[in-house]
């Protein structure tokens, strides 16, 4: 009763606190707003540092540690934000409630509470794991779901010691399958700066072979890949079985043979694990030694060994960083390989692929042409899309598709990323969603680095015989 009347108190000096100065007219005639809930927040947020209007008395223990924090609260509030604390004060005539919290979910006690009574918290990125798991012990729904939004939208930033990976396990043990998807979708897009980093080490078992089974890796060749999960095996030294899980995930058949030897021969690990791995090799190099469509008659090639991930090295694609891109239509060229196999090392192809920042859809053409309104679109009728082509005809495309990958780089924190990736055969069109919100008109667009757009495009050769025939 005392902290009710005590909210109704605060409530009412609110009303008529700072007179009009905060009147805002809401409709017509003598219909007016009043707002001063800052104010009434500002009373709120005081009522922590008056423990004599307190009723609650919270008493922190830091687990493994002496170390005891004190609040002075009240029944409303914590009734109010949380069920938790409504259950444990239900019908107990005590006015301190002894807590029980990790080193880390103390230190941040103080920044929970004060949520509870103002609605309002600032996060720092090693902030975020402590304060969910105060927020879900306290069923406090709405910061739960706000911190989940705040880490989603942060995977990309800066902190030194990293925190993607810690983030990923986390989502992991509390169950939350749509921040694991993010956590994974962040770390295959952004994989070659992260085995080149401290986290790399701390990644689990489960998450390195969950992050392998992907064809959406985003490294510079898959001779990284290995090189990597070398180290990984050589520093945590998993069981037999998890190992041979691991290596059997490499694409062998995308590491060119002279690779492959050094590997079979130089590599302790793969001296270790070879027979477990031995078959693999064998296919790579019969692989290797014929083309891709001559060797599919003899080997099934609808698993992922054959499949190309995105590979970063001028092989497969190239960068391309266009200037003001809201201006004008843009083009360029460059060279890939014919394919993975080493029997077409040689074979070149040469791809021409321009972008248009204000095309229209097929979907909209018809209406705006029958209205006569071509010349009159609006900004957001009209999309960005790239087209990749190739140069000339070859007899070597018989039998060949050519899959196209564009990656789209963003910044944030000062540090460049893999923000979108679009996988498409001719033209973006296909993608139908192609830097829809990108808002390339405006300098400060999460999608442009110094007022550019920087891209890599990749092609990919996807031979006929890898596409099975759904019946």
């Amino acid at each position: 009763m005392k902290s009710l009347i005590l909210f109704a108190t605060l409530a009412l000096q609110s009303a008529v606190a700072e007179g009009a100065q905060k009147l805002e007219l809401n409709g017509e005639g003598s219909l007016w707003t009043i707002k001063h809930s800052a104010t009434l927040i500002d009373h709120l947020q005081d009522l922590l540092r008056d423990s004599n209007t307190s009723d609650i008395t919270l008493k922190v223990h830091t687990v493994h540690s002496d170390e005891v924090k004190v609040f002075h609260t009240h029944y409303l509030l914590l009734t109010l934000q949380s069920e938790v604390f409504e259950n444990l004060l239900h019908n107990q005539s005590v006015a301190t409630l002894v807590l029980r919290e990790t080193a880390e979910c103390a230190a941040l006690f103080e920044k929970f509470i004060r949520y509870l009574y103002c609605g309002e918290i600032t996060i720092m990125l090693d902030q975020a794991v402590p304060l969910h798991k105060l927020a879900t012990k306290y069923h406090v729904t709405a910061l739960e779901h706000g911190i989940m939004d705040y880490m989603s939208q942060h995977l990309a930033s800066d902190l030194p010691q990293g925190h993607v990976v810690g983030w990923y396990h986390y989502a992991f043990r509390a169950g939350n399958q749509e921040l694991q998807e993010r956590c994974k979708r962040f770390l295959a897009w952004n994989l070659s700066p992260l085995v080149h980093s401290g986290e790399w080490q701390s990644i689990s078992q489960d998450l390195l072979l969950s992050l392998l089974q992907r064809s959406d890796l985003v490294v510079e060749n898959e001779l990284e890949i290995y090189s990597a999960v070398e180290e990984w095996l050589a520093r945590n030294r998993p069981e037999t079985a998890v190992s041979d899980s691991v290596l059997r995930s490499i694409r062998y058949a995308m590491i060119a043979p002279q690779h492959l030897f050094h590997i079979q021969k130089e590599s302790p690990l793969m001296s270790e694990h070879y027979v477990s791995v031995q078959d693999l090799f064998f296919l790579a190099f019969q692989f290797h030694s014929t083309t891709p469509l001559q060797f599919a008659k003899y080997f099934d090639v609808n698993c992922s060994l054959f499949v190309p991930r995105n590979y970063l090295s001028g092989s497969w694609g190239s960068q391309w960083v266009i200037n003001n891109p809201a201006r004008d239509d843009r083009s360029s060229n460059f060279q890939t390989q014919l394919g993975p196999s080493n029997y077409d090392t040689s074979k070149k192809v040469t791809w021409n692929v321009l972008f248009s920042p204000r095309w229209l859809p097929i979907s909209l053409r018809s209406s705006y042409a029958d209205h006569g309104a071509i010349q009159a679109l609006k900004p957001e009728d009209v999309r960005p899309r790239i087209i990749v082509t190739p140069a000339t005809n070859s007899a070597d495309f018989a039998g060949v598709s050519f899959q196209k990958t564009v990656l789209v780089r963003a910044r944030q924190d000062g540090r460049t990323y893999v923000k979108h990736i679009y996988d498409f055969h001719q033209s973006t069109e296909e993608t139908g969603d192609f830097l829809l919100r990108a808002d390339l008109q405006k300098r400060t667009s999460d999608y442009l680095i110094d007022n550019s757009l920087h891209l890599h495009v990749i092609v990919k050769p996807i031979y006929q015989p890898l596409i099975k025939v759904r019946k």
